[in-house]
């Protein structure tokens, strides 16, 4: 069950699944979000969101990897930053445990994972990975009977 932070393109990533830092409506956005969504062919990717139709922030469904390495995509809408006082980190963890035991339930042996909310949403980058770390730590804690290799993908180093 092992748990690794590597730096990478998440686009590339030959992994059972991806997970898209995504928005309540499903739809292609930008920065990570509009990544996966050119690679994985955004209006094959868009159709499957909008059938559908949403998803709350915390929460995660899974799509088809389409052009994609990775077979599926796991869409989770993390938390708008407000200072940490409104629930950010509950519903960001909320976004990596969900994701994963979905992915679990789709039989995916490995994942990949953005830094959920750093981006627009604007979750300070060094909180965002201790919340994450700790959930996915948590996740394969849990779930030792499950193989699942899972990565945190970032694409610049924490300073």
């Amino acid at each position: 069950m092992p748990f690794e932070i590597v730096r990478n393109d998440i686009t590339k990533m030959k992994v059972d699944a991806i997970v898209n830092a995504a928005n309540t409506a499903l739809r292609m956005g930008s920065g990570v979000c509009g990544a996966i969504f050119a690679a994985a062919g955004a209006d094959d990717l868009q159709k499957e969101c909008d059938a559908i139709g949403g998803c709350e922030t915390g929460q995660a469904v899974i799509t088809k990897g389409h052009r994609l390495p990775a077979k599926h995509v796991v869409h989770t809408p993390g938390p708008v930053w407000r200072g940490g006082g409104h629930g950010e980190a509950a519903l960001l963890r909320g976004c990596y445990l969900n994701s994963l035991t979905l992915a679990k339930q789709h039989g995916c042996k490995s994942i990949a994972f953005p830094l959920i909310s750093s981006g627009i949403f604007g979750y300070p980058r060094e909180e965002a990975q201790k919340v994450a770390s700790a959930a996915i730590d948590e996740f394969l804690t849990k779930n030792t009977e499950n193989e699942m290799t899972v990565y945190l993908v970032l694409r610049e180093p924490l300073c």
